[in-house]
């Protein structure tokens, strides 16, 4: 009973810690275009530079986190 109560607080954690990471990208792409498309209107390119290259940037930093998060996590559980 008590092993089920902690696979049950496991996958809710696992759950939540997703859930927060989708959450995470989707502000951050947001926030990426807003800057974009103000940086772009503000220099003036008549091309949406800034509005695809700034998302871009900011999947790939997001993407760097979340691997070396990942690999840290995996190393803490080798060691257990």
């Amino acid at each position: 009973m008590e092993s089920r109560q902690r696979s049950n607080n496991n996958n809710n954690r696992d759950l939540l810690r997703y859930a927060s990471m989708g959450t995470q990208i989707f502000v951050a792409l947001g926030i990426a275009v807003f800057i974009g498309l103000k940086a772009d209107k503000w220099l003036k390119i008549s091309a949406p530079l800034l509005v695809l290259l700034l998302p871009v940037l900011a999947l790939v930093g997001i993407i760097y986190k979340i691997v070396k998060e990942t690999s840290k996590q995996k190393n803490g559980d080798a060691k257990n």
